[in-house]
This record gives structure tokens, C-alpha cells and sequence, in this order.
């Protein structure tokens, strides 16, 4: 079996490591590592896809996922990468994202079998902290001045950094303490964005048990022009068909920058590096096949097979003008006349009704492949459906059902 560290290395996933012989550790024996995902949600999105296939091709090589969620630490709320403070969520609210991230977890690491992942949520350790036993046996090991050197605190300080996110790297290097303690976990992994919460994790572990403990980050899922992807026009790219539809889902792939699909085929499927390479190294209009062979991957991964050959079945089809419809994202009305104007911004194709009009004086509005040039025009009947088009590429179908 390859060490797992050139396969993380060959895809570009590696960011930073604590320690130069981690390489040497994954030869020498099985690691258990864990990764933290806050529950600030009801569902994962596309930022954490490339979490969850690091500690996919982590346990592929042998080694033991822990997968903590941040059930305590999302009372306070994690400031790296932020510019403002997150909001307040109630425990219930957390308590059930904490359940949707468990199911959705399964589908990247397996949680039976010699090398099991594990679940934990930190509310068990963190929520009946004593305050000032907490303070007298973790605080002692921090250094108010080098906290304020991190960047996650940095960004903030501009803007006013509560004493409330501030204790957040001493909650998460508690984590990572927590878990050595109980589990023997050595390896913390997360996003580059995590770099100085891991730091402070293993610096905790190596001052109070004298013993090392490493960290690894990745590169966040960024396009060539260094912005987050994931970004639509309804929000975040979310791994729910509830809140994505598999054919949103699909259809974001297949239509990114050509110079994003290399990237995003080695950090988001399982496809060997020669493969990608033969789809990738091409000139002109060829790259299109491998936008397909993106979008059908991730959506195996996230929505299954069968899920991903629905809606890869209906692209086609719909493209190819044979019109296909089953697996577009649907928006029911039940009240008729309509204006176009009001439809687009129901179906959330325009976010507003000045966007709306903005559409269709620049045509590129159409219904049912009739291009819409008036901005008062009302839809009076739906016979079956009827199928809005928004430039070349999204498709949405509408539904009239009896109140």
C-alpha cells in the first residue's frame, strides 16, 4: 500500500505540515488522526468536500478517521477566516446539524471494519467545563502575545474580537488533547485556514504530556483566480439535494472554468492522476468531456451512482434538445396569471425584481425556447410544465399545482 502522504502530495492537497518526518510516520504505523467540522448548518457544503476526501484517502491507506463535531465549540463560533462574528445558535439547532453531519459523513469514510471511523462531539467534554479548573490547567500553556500573532485573530482585531472567540483556540487545542489523551490521537488535519488552532493543539500536547503531536492542513478548494468555489447564485454549494439538487450539483461542475477542472478532479474525485492527466492535457473544446467526467465523479460521491447517471442523463438529453426534464430543479406555483418577472425571482433564477428585468432587456430570459423580450409579460397557463431557461446552461422547471 503507497504511503499516503505522496498521494495527498500528488493531488495537491498539502498546504503545511508541523513536522518534516510525517511522511516517515505513515511508513512506521497506523495513525489516528481527526478532523473538526463546526455544525454551524444543517448540512455540509462544498468547502468541506475536500475534508472529507483527505480523511477518505487517509483511511483508504490504513489510518483511523476521527471525526469530531464541533457540537460545543459552535456555542462560541470558529473566527478564522472570518471578518465578523459568526451567529449565536441554540442547542437544539446544533444538536440537529450535528445528526445531518453524521449521515452525510458516511458516504466519505466507512465507519465499520478494522480501521472504523469514529464519531465524537466536543459538547461532551466542553459544555460541563469547570470555568477556572479550565483556565488553571489549559490557559497556563498559552501566551496571550503569541495568540494575538495568529492570523486568525489578526483579521479581526480591525473590526473587535470578543473574549468570547478568543477562548476558541484554547476550546479546539483542548479537543486535540482530549482526543490524544482518550484515543491516542496524534494527527490533527483541517484547512490551511486551521493552521494556527492545529499549532496550538500539538504545542498544548508537547508542553503537557511531553510527547509529539503533529498537524497537516490542505489547501482550501479555491479557482484559478484565488476566490473560494462553491459560490452561486442562491449561496453556498450545499451537499443536500434538499438545499443543492443533484442536478444544481451537477450542473456546477460541468460548467466551471476550464482552468479549474484539473484541480478540482485531483482534490474532489478518486480518479488516478494518469487519468486525469489524459482528460486534462487536451487543447480547445476537448476539455468539455472532462467538465463531464467531473460532474458525473462528485455527484457519485455525494448523491450516489445512480443519482449521478439520472442527472447526467438528463443534461444530455436536455442539451442535445431531446428535453428530458425529470431531474431539473422544480419550483410548484398555484396561483395563475403570473408575471415573468415575479416567476424568475419565485424560482430564484434573479434575486430581485431589478435583476429580473435586467435579464430579460438583455435576453437572456427563455420559456419553452421562446426568448422573453417584454418585461410585463404574465404567464396565464402551464399545461404540463413549463421550462425556464437563464442564459445558455441553467435550466429550471416550473409546475402548476391545485391549492
Amino acid at each position: 500500500m503507497r504511503n499516503v502522504y505522496d498521494i495527498l502530495e500528488e493531488r495537491g492537497y498539502i498546504e503545511q505540515v508541523t513536522h518534516d518526518g510525517l511522511r516517515e510516520w505513515f511508513d512506521k504505523e497506523k495513525v489516528t488522526f481527526y478532523i473538526g467540522f463546526d455544525p454551524t448548518a444543517d448540512s455540509l457544503h462544498i468547502g468541506h468536500f475536500v475534508s472529507a476526501m483527505v480523511a477518505s484517502h487517509m483511511q483508504k491507506a490504513g489510518h483511523r478517521p476521527i471525526i469530531l463535531i464541533g457540537g460545543g465549540t459552535a456555542m462560541i463560533g470558529d473566527p478564522s477566516g472570518r471578518t465578523d462574528m459568526r451567529s449565536m445558535l441554540t442547542k437544539e439547532t446544533i444538536n440537529h446539524n450535528v445528526e445531518c453531519f453524521k449521515k452525510q459523513l458516511s458516504k466519505f469514510v466507512d465507519f465499520e471494519g478494522e480501521n472504523a471511523a469514529i464519531i465524537v462531539n466536543n459538547a461532551d467534554w466542553l459544555l460541563n467545563l469547570n470555568y477556572i479548573d479550565f483556565i488553571r490547567d489549559i490557559g497556563v500553556y498559552f501566551s496571550v502575545n503569541k495568540m494575538l500573532t495568529a492570523e486568525c485573530f489578526k483579521k479581526r482585531l480591525e473590526k473587535g474580537l470578543s473574549f468570547l472567540e478568543f477562548n476558541y483556540m484554547l476550546m479546539q487545542a483542548f479537543d486535540f488533547l482530549t482526543l490524544y489523551q482518550k484515543y491516542h490521537c496524534s494527527l490533527e488535519i483541517g484547512g490551511n485556514d486551521q493552521w494556527s488552532n492545529i499549532l496550538a493543539g500539538a504545542d498544548l500536547i508537547r508542553r503537557k504530556e511531553q510527547d509529539t503531536a503533529f498537524g497537516l492542513t490542505f489547501k482550501l478548494l479555491l479557482t484559478s483566480e484565488g476566490t473560494k468555489m462553491g459560490k452561486t447564485e442562491k449561496g453556498a454549494l450545499w451537499l443536500d439535494p434538499e438545499k443543492t439538487s443533484p442536478y444544481e450539483f451537477y450542473q456546477y461542475f460541468r460548467n466551471i472554468a476550464d482552468s479549474d477542472v484539473k484541480n478540482t478532479m485531483c482534490l474532489l474525485t478518486f480518479l488516478p492522476l494518469e487519468k486525469i492527466n489524459e482528460l486534462c492535457d487536451v487543447d480547445g473544446e476537448k476539455i468539455n468531456e472532462a467538465k463531464k467526467v467531473l460532474a458525473f465523479e462528485i455527484t457519485k460521491i455525494v448523491h450516489g451512482e445512480e443519482e449521478a447517471k439520472k442527472v447526467e442523463s438528463a443534461a444530455e438529453a436536455l442539451f442535445g434538445g431531446a428535453g428530458n426534464i425529470d431531474s431539473m430543479p422544480t419550483t410548484e406555483i398555484d396561483t395563475l396569471p403570473i408575471s415573468v418577472i415575479d416567476l424568475l425571482v419565485k424560482t430564484k433564477l434573479a434575486p430581485s425584481k431589478g435583476q429580473a428585468r435586467i435579464l430579460i432587456e438583455q435576453g437572456g430570459i427563455s420559456i419553452d425556447d421562446r426568448k422573453i423580450t417584454d418585461i410585463n409579460e404574465m404567464i396565464t397557463e402551464i399545461e404540463d410544465c413549463l421550462v425556464v431557461r437563464k442564459g445558455k446552461k441553467t435550466f429550471h422547471k416550473v409546475v402548476l399545482v391545485e391549492k
